[in-house]
């Protein structure tokens, strides 16, 4: 954050420090201070901070030490309160009005650190982990294990990516290492499940991080999630790398065909949803923020979309679309069909008619889940070997 002098025309730097300033959130004009979101340590957790407006002070952590997780705060003009939303992956989501900047709360029966119970972090199944690849690139992201896990045994492993400016899938928050998407409990049925945030995602870890992803959206992070994967069967030698599935939604969809297509020796099974199969089609507001002009950079969006690897497809893959999406337009489902088809490749698509992007209309999503958990499961079956 920069202040700037409107006589002297002048600006400086406020926030000085080697941290990412994740969020603005309020100038406190009386003490000369402001308030901002940001997680120096931890790149998978969110604080609220403060420092001097002059550019004089020091970095202040605001929110109490013993809540770690993912913190959000909607502060008042005159920054003395705030209403406070937490959680994390073991802590269902609490709120609560606090003073600034003491951070005391208001209502006694709205005291986090008096709920708060650290005790369930663990008997819950997710962990946190850190990676480095052989490119000599450090990733954070979190891994849930089978439920009653035999170290003897090999499990199937579920990788969740996203990839992409636009989220961060490995952050401490409650939902962390839940699915959605599948009819039952991967754990339980005998999946490793896996995600992590590679270089472009929104992940505080400085500006070099996130715009390597320039001109490289479908290289430089599907590069990531590959040799990310082959760090995870490193740290966890009960993976069986013969039953490896990846899957996705939107950008994650474009990571999981890219995925798929350009590292097939480790990628086996995908199920893709939505997904930007070629880059050239989707919306200016987004893709050439981070890709260019395509004028200048065609050849970026051409390297960068799945089509053009399709022809190196020799796993399994469901491809799910509907018909009505208005965000990642149908033609990238009938493009990459056409793509799939002139190389001959056995694939399985299932298209939702006139259903949007996140096929929620007239009772689609429980069939959504029923045909990703059925793929998966005959794809990449569960359970120790």
């Amino acid at each position: 954050m920069y202040r700037f002098d409107i006589t002297n025309k002048t600006e400086y730097l406020v926030t000085k420090g080697n941290y990412d300033v994740v969020k603005p959130l309020a100038y406190d004009e009386k003490n000369e201070s402001v308030y901002f979101i940001a997680s120096p340590e931890n790149p998978t957790e969110r604080y609220l901070y403060k420092t001097s407006a002059k550019g004089d002070g020091k970095l202040i952590r605001v929110t109490p030490d013993v809540l770690e997780g993912s913190h959000n705060y909607q502060i008042s003009t005159k920054a003395k309160y705030a209403f406070h939303s937490f959680s994390n992956y073991f802590t269902r989501p609490m709120q609560a009005l606090v003073s600034l900047p003491n951070h005391k709360f208001i209502n006694e029966n709205q005291n986090m650190i008096e709920k708060y119970d650290l005790e369930k972090k663990k008997d819950h199944p997710l962990e946190f982990f850190e990676i480095t690849t052989v490119d000599d690139v450090t990733m954070e992201g979190w891994i849930v294990k089978p439920k009653n896990l035999d170290k003897n045994k090999k499990y199937p492993v579920l990788f969740y990516f996203y990839s992409e400016p636009a989220g961060q899938t490995g952050v401490n928050r409650y939902g962390a290492g839940n699915n959605g998407l599948y009819d039952g409990n991967l754990g339980e049925d005998g999946y490793v499940y896996v995600t992590f945030d590679g270089r472009g995602t929104p992940s505080p870890k400085g500006r070099a991080w996130r715009k390597a992803i320039y001109r490289n959206i479908g290289r430089i992070n599907v590069r990531d999630m590959a040799m990310g994967a082959k760090a995870v069967f490193e740290k966890y030698e009960f993976i069986d790398t013969s039953r490896v599935a990846v899957h996705g939604w939107s950008g994650g969809g474009t990571a999981t065909l890219n995925c798929l297509f350009q590292y097939p020796e480790i990628f086996h099974t995908g199920i893709a949803v939505a997904a930007v199969a070629n880059q050239l089609t989707y919306d200016n507001i987004y893709q050439e923020r981070y890709m260019g002009d395509p004028k200048e950079s065609y050849q970026d969006y051409v390297d960068g979309s799945p089509i053009k690897y399709a022809k190196n497809l020799e796993g399994n893959l469901l491809y799910i679309h509907g018909t009505g999406d208005d965000n990642v337009h149908y033609q990238n489902a009938e493009m990459l069909a056409n793509e799939l088809i002139k190389h001959k490749k056995i694939f399985y698509m299932l298209s939702y008619p006139n259903r949007s992007h996140g096929i929620r209309e007239d009772g689609a999503y429980p069939h959504v889940r029923l045909m990703f958990t059925d793929f998966l499961r005959k794809n990449c079956p569960p359970g120790g070997r």
